[in-house]
């Protein structure tokens, strides 16, 4: 094809039909003119009319439009509005989950709380340091033994007879021990004898366990009587032991008089509710070593 064909080809399409320059300036200035027009009279303007034709005109129209298109165009609004919804009810059930966790575990918490400030309590009132523990185990009824195990062993510093308290008064004395473990003879054991002493009379006796789960309290003076609600508490010895002096054991219920013996048998409602056991303290010399924070003599925490 030749250079001059080409070029004449090319000059054609450029040469199409276009709209009258005059005719594109006159509608320029028709439109200025409106607008003009439309700004300096207000709300009298003449275009109002025509405003008004084309508004009635197109207003249906543009609302069927709406309404034909908005549910297309809300579906990528849905789709993250409903996976914020699933974000939030799973950040919600967790919530409820824990809370539902801490109001089934109140109670449990708030006797544990109470049990450890009774603890303290006890410390500063016997004036001895105790070596906290938890019961994590009761002994098996086969052995015919009433014992109980604890989470503290040597290593906290715990060792054969030693004096076993809580809150409310004594539990018993340490049988045996391991590094983290200790097993402890109840007071309320068949085979425990506990020198006990009545706090009003100053009266001597021993203290044996009972077959439901009281105390049998035998006096030295077989003449003397105790009386309903005197309080016992042991009877012991510092360094001699097993039983540190001055714990509250329980107090008197039922006395019996054994016309056979001609002795006087009083039956001892103990302190300590043997059934519920969980925390407890272990009376131990001032200072000693252990793997676990002392309560102090004093009540605080060492």
């Amino acid at each position: 094809m030749a250079p001059f064909d080409r070029e004449r080809r090319w000059r054609g399409l450029d040469e199409g039909p276009r709209p009258p320059r005059a005719t594109l300036v006159a509608l320029v200035l028709a439109a200025a003119t409106l607008m003009t027009l439309d700004q300096a009279t207000g709300p009298d303007s003449p275009v109002d009319a025509l405003r008004t034709v084309v508004g009635e005109g197109f207003g249906p129209v543009e609302t069927a439009t709406s309404a034909l298109v908005r549910p297309f165009t809300a579906v990528p609004t849905w789709f993250k509005q409903k996976d914020d919804l699933r974000e939030d009810v799973r950040e919600l059930e967790a919530e409820n989950a824990a809370l539902r966790e801490q109001v089934a575990t109140v109670d449990y918490d708030r006797n544990r709380l109470a049990e450890f400030e009774g603890l303290t309590r006890a410390a500063a009132d016997l004036g001895r340091s105790l070596v906290p523990a938890r019961v994590v185990g009761y002994g098996p009824a086969q052995s015919f033994t009433r014992t109980v195990t604890l989470d503290a062993g040597s290593d906290a510093g715990l060792r054969p007879d030693m004096t076993v308290v809580n809150a409310d008064g004594l539990v018993g004395r340490v049988l045996r021990v391991t590094r983290s473990s200790a097993t402890v003879l109840l007071a309320v054991d068949a085979r425990s004898v506990v020198g006990g002493r009545i706090g009003r009379t100053m009266e001597l006796g021993f203290l044996r366990g009972g077959e439901d789960g009281t105390l049998d309290l035998e006096l030295l003076d077989q003449k003397v009587v105790p009386a309903q609600g005197d309080v016992v508490v042991t009877w012991g010895s510092d360094g001699a032991g097993p039983y540190v002096p001055g714990i509250p054991v329980g107090r008197v219920t039922d006395v019996f008089a054994s016309v056979r013996e001609q002795s006087q048998r009083a039956v001892i409602e103990p302190f300590v509710a043997f059934s519920s056991l969980d925390v407890v303290g272990v009376v131990v010399p001032d200072g000693t070593a252990t793997d676990r924070a002392l309560v102090e003599a004093d009540g605080e925490i060492g």
